[in-house]
């Protein structure tokens, strides 16, 4: 492992922490998204309605919040090894045990519950780390580490298509757990917490290493990564308009996609032209990310921001009025464009208001509005097609939400730091 260190002569380690968090968010939350492929197997398969489905989604999410919590406060206090080796453990698992459920019950255990232990700490683990590996290029590393978790959509929504359709939606499950396990223990190797672990700072800036590469004794007045602790980024109105921002993506977001391969085959749309669906929200999300991610660290975070939630609730409403597959896949690019470009630009903006010294836990503690927005929204997309037999009255409220979040982040204020500047 010492002469993987050595390539921070070459190449800054963080870029091999970017590598590691891409593959690990492709086989946790990339997979979790294909759930919407399966989501008609599995509403056949136990007789449940729309909503009474969509609540193994939503319990998930609202499992996953405690998860973050939790997960962040160990993130800040051990570091990414364990919690990926253990989220990866969890999803693999979930994923096997699954495919044996024989009750709607026993899916809340094993889908929502076990796979929240890896998709609660994820986000927050990816975004928290590589934000304290990298300053000035924030923004475009974590639009690359995230950009996993799109690409996988990318890939496991016709794969999972395919699976089910050969080997039906149980041995599908089986295979897809199988490959989270290869993917994720491995990279759960090459996990440090910060720069300061291999002596330099963020971006590869030298630190207490001298030439030789030996550990010079450490000075008085060394600065310590700032921030707000968690208490006086709670008691700032920040810290809500940006949660609440969270709330109001992850509810439209989660919205689309539990529910758009559904809508699809409602009107008559092939099952495999439904998953492409996914396939492209995941492979323009790969695209949003990255490019959006590096323009937010040239024209800033907030307008990046703003700029994709409002085009966001366009995408909702042409969605509404989208009846040919061609109008369905032009939703699918854009969606997952600007819902990719929004995700790093926000955990960007985070770190830049409140600082890396508690991350973590800040954005552990923040995650708890994410959840309420993952829990919502599938429930509510269920619940309004059991009533409606139409998911039109879910897809408005999808567009409000993004209008409101846009909004909130037009309110926020510039970083709180000043003045926060902590010394050993």
């Amino acid at each position: 492992m010492l002469s993987l260190f050595r390539l921070k002569d070459r190449i800054f380690y963080g870029w091999v922490m970017v590598g590691a968090f891409f593959v690990v968010g492709a086989a946790t939350w990339g997979l979790n998204n294909s759930f919407g492929v399966f989501f008609k197997s599995i509403e056949s398969e136990f007789s449940l309605t729309r909503a009474a489905t969509s609540t193994i989604v939503s319990l998930q999410a609202a499992l996953g919040c405690i998860i973050a919590i939790i997960g962040g406060w160990a993130l800040d206090r051990y570091g990414p090894r364990m919690l990926t080796l253990l989220l990866g453990l969890s999803t693999g698992l979930g994923l096997l045990l699954t495919s044996q459920t024989n009750a709607l019950w026993q899916l809340f255990i094993t889908y929502s519950f076990l796979l929240s232990l890896g998709r609660g700490t994820i986000y927050i683990m990816l975004m928290g780390t590589i934000s304290r590996w990298f300053d000035k290029k924030r923004g475009l590393a974590l639009g690359i580490a995230s950009s996993g978790m799109g690409l996988a959509t990318v890939i496991i929504a016709p794969f999972a298509t395919y699976l089910i359709s050969s080997f039906g939606w149980r041995m599908a499950y089986v295979i897809i757990g199988l490959i989270a396990w290869l993917l994720v223990i491995p990279s759960s190797k090459l996990m440090r917490k910060n720069p300061h672990e291999i002596g330099v700072l963020p971006d590869g800036a030298k630190s207490s290493l001298d030439e030789t590469g030996t550990e010079k004794p450490k000075q008085e007045g060394i600065t310590k990564p700032a921030g707000l602790s968690l208490l006086e980024a709670f008691r700032t109105r920040n810290f809500w308009l940006l949660g609440s921002t969270w709330l109001l993506h992850a509810f439209c977001l989660f919205l689309v996609i539990t529910h758009i391969v559904p809508h699809a085959t409602d009107m008559s749309i092939s099952a495999m032209e439904a998953a492409t669906i996914l396939s492209l929200i995941g492979g323009s999300s790969v695209v949003g990310r990255l490019l959006l991610g590096r323009i937010s660290d040239s024209i800033g975070r907030k307008g990046t921001v703003i700029a994709c939630a409002l085009l966001l609730a366009g995408a909702m409403i042409w969605l509404i009025w989208s009846q040919d597959l061609w109008m369905l896949y032009l939703f699918g690019v854009v969606w997952g464009l600007f819902s990719g470009g929004l995700d790093p630009a926000m955990a960007a903006l985070i770190g830049d208001t409140f600082g890396m010294r508690n991350i973590g836990v800040i954005m552990g503690i923040m995650n708890i509005a994410w959840g309420i927005g993952a829990t919502v929204g599938p429930a509510i997309g269920g619940l309004a097609f059991d009533v409606s037999e139409s998911y039109s009255i879910a897809f408005l409220a999808g567009a409000l939400s993004m209008l409101a979040a846009a909004l909130l982040i037009a309110l926020t204020a510039g970083n709180q730091l000043k003045g926060k500047h902590h010394h050993l």
